[in-house]
């Protein structure tokens, strides 16, 4: 098996400044969400640049050494999901453009939620004690709640978006050169 020396080295950082990113969410409990975001950011970025493969071992190395590394198990469980996400709609996008359908960017969309709400309906209604400290809520609480995800998952697919697009594009072209 070939190993390409330069992309073990490119993943290796980002794995550890992900796994970084994962730990210091557990100090920095104001800044929980984002670090996270941008910890699951690096698992797109090495899709984008090696391919389905490469970011699929990415990701799983990344879950299994934040198992190992960071200090709260639920923050790497929420990075694991974050991370999953972007898998998914990764590949989505690679399958629709081998398509020959008119309604991509419908489909993706469509594709994009499903998979959020996948995962994340079943956290909502079966794991509430866990996340809320005991406490149940009120179906028009959880309605609102579930409303409250989509907003956040419009929010963090933008944001996702706006790092490929612009920030990732700058650093990458003084890595790459």
């Amino acid at each position: 098996m070939h190993v390409k020396g330069k992309m073990m080295a490119f993943c290796g950082l980002f794995l550890a400044l992900s796994v970084v990113c994962m730990s210091l969410g557990s100090v920095m409990e104001t800044n929980t969400l984002f670090l996270l975001a941008a910890a699951s950011f690096f698992v797109g970025i090495v899709i984008r640049e090696f391919g389905m493969r490469a970011g699929g071992a990415f990701y799983v190395a990344d879950v299994l050494l934040g198992l190992l590394i960071a200090p709260n198990k639920f923050y790497v469980l929420s990075f694991a999901a974050m991370g999953l996400y972007i898998v998914i709609i990764e590949a989505a996008w690679r399958m629709l453009g081998r398509s020959r359908t008119t309604q991509r960017q419908s489909i993706f969309w469509a594709v994009k939620y499903t998979a959020f709400n996948v995962m994340y309906i079943p956290m909502l209604v079966f794991f509430q004690e866990l996340l809320l400290g005991g406490k149940k809520l009120s179906p028009v609480m959880t309605a609102g709640i579930w409303i409250a995800g989509q907003i956040a998952l419009l929010i963090y697919d933008r944001a996702y978006d706006y790092v490929q697009a612009h920030i990732w594009t700058k650093i990458r072209g003084r890595m790459f050169s």
